[in-house]
């Protein structure tokens, strides 16, 4: 197993604050999965602190002593056995929220029998033409995901998307991409609002991680998902599919949650 390469934090560090609970986004990177903690209390909606690490794989996520109470990560939880056009429902949904400018982010996962391809051929092969390179490009992560989190692991740790966050702090999808200038700096607008002092600069950290393992746009989504993932332990995110989620054949809920 590998080792946690990196971290960085801010806010006060001491005297430990009464009844924090800890939360987590992360987002699969060139290093393995980039999370962001962020430690809450009932007094605050803002963070009372803010650590970040980079994890090799994602069973060091799942083991942060910091046990976090809810974990968002933007990557597929349960799949389809058949392909369908569009994917899951809950990437149907998804994109119709985002509409036309931002419905791209949503990429069409592997089904369950393509998760073992090697080669996109093979992944066509099983999932037709629905399935565009850049979600094979993520097929290990899909695969590492699946591996490490079992059905009891979703009480914890749950799908999220960044581009949907965002679009609930703008109040409306963002305009620009996130690979843009423009893009970046609305949504590190966006987040300082909701992390206050705790929030660090995305390009600091990416210097700080090294940056070879992780893009400027990985650590952006990463505090939004962290965000999200506070929604959900307090009860006031939502997700798609609205009502009850399908489950897959392992069981897994397949919903995000924004």
């Amino acid at each position: 197993m590998g080792s946690i390469i990196g971290s960085g934090g801010a806010g006060s560090p001491a005297p430990r604050q009464r009844h924090a609970v800890w939360v987590a986004g992360v987002d699969g990177c060139r290093g393995g999965w980039f999370a962001v903690l962020a430690s809450m209390t009932a007094a605050s909606e803002l963070p009372v602190r803010v650590t970040t690490k980079l994890c090799r794989t994602f069973e060091q996520v799942l083991a942060f002593p910091e046990r976090p109470a809810m974990i968002a990560v933007d990557m597929p939880i349960g799949l389809l056995d058949r392909p369908l056009p569009g994917g899951r429902a809950c990437d149907r949904e998804a994109r119709k929220l985002l509409g036309r400018g931002r419905a791209s982010s949503v990429f069409t996962p592997p089904t369950r029998p393509g998760l073992a391809a090697s080669a996109y051929s093979e992944v066509r092969a099983v999932n037709g033409a629905g399935m565009s390179k850049e979600a094979f490009n993520i097929v290990p992560k899909i695969r590492e995901l699946d591996h490490a989190l079992a059905v009891e692991g979703q009480a914890r740790v749950v799908e999220a998307h960044p581009e949907l966050a965002f679009s609930v702090l703008a109040g409306a999808p963002v305009q620009h991409s996130k690979k843009t200038p423009e893009g970046r700096r609305q949504r590190v607008r966006l987040l300082r609002r909701i992390f206050g002092k705790t929030f660090l600069d995305p390009v600091r950290l990416r210097l700080e991680h090294g940056a070879a393992q992780l893009a400027l746009d990985d650590v952006a989504d990463a505090y939004v998902l962290a965000y999200v993932a506070d929604r959900v332990r307090r009860g006031t995110a939502q997700r798609v599919p609205a009502g009850k989620p399908p489950t897959d054949r392992r069981g897994l809920r397949m919903e995000i949650w924004y």
